[in-house]
């Protein structure tokens, strides 16, 4: 299904609060913009970006039903409820809205958590989704530098910035995320020993 970003954003905002939306057209414009630097499909990054936060405000019990109807790795359950709306809305997007790229339903799937073996556009969604301009937190001002310059250094910043925020409140980290970072610090100490 074909949508044009004016049609996508209409779509998405009734399911949003008014500074959610703020945040993910912040996503969409940065993700449009490092879809260029790094030469991702635009398009998929606007909509991925659009629709990332889909799901968000709906109730935890849909969303947990989601990931379990759908066999998904229950730990999106045992972990943070934050991480539900990610695979629910992936699911809810193919349905409601009637996309059905895989790319796209992809990179709104693993937004929030990343993992290992990330293709370019979930880098790119999960890379704006923490730096678009509305967002202020320490070390965010360094990711965006970094995201000028180079993607998967950026994407491992953020990682880390995340792994390291979630040890120090002594929560739980996803086990993608941690996977996402090793996978991420392998490939680049990789390009290090050819470059």
């Amino acid at each position: 299904m074909d949508i044009d970003q004016k049609t996508a954003l209409k779509l998405v905002k009734p399911h949003l609060t008014n500074k959610r939306y703020i945040h993910t057209v912040g996503v969409m414009n940065t993700a449009v913009n490092l879809a260029h630097r790094y030469e991702v499909n635009t398009n998929k990054a606007k909509m991925a970006a659009i629709f990332h936060d889909y799901a968000k405000y709906r109730s935890v019990e849909e969303m947990r039903e989601i990931i379990q109807k759908n066999g998904w790795d229950e730990r999106f359950i045992q972990f943070n409820n934050e991480l539900l709306h990610a695979p629910a809305g992936s699911y809810l997007v193919e349905k409601e809205i009637g996309i059905k790229d895989s790319e796209i339903l992809s990179a709104i799937f693993w937004h929030t958590t990343g993992k290992a073996n990330m293709d370019p556009l979930e880098k790119v969604i999960f890379l704006a989704d923490y730096i678009e301009p509305n967002r202020n937190f320490p070390g965010v001002k360094e990711v965006r530098e970094q995201a000028e310059v180079d993607l998967d250094r950026a994407v491992l910043m953020a990682l880390h910035n995340t792994v390291l925020f979630l040890m120090s409140k002594e929560e739980p980290v996803f086990p993608e995320t941690l996977h996402a970072y090793n996978d991420l610090v392998l490939e680049i100490s990789k390009q290090n020993k050819k470059g």
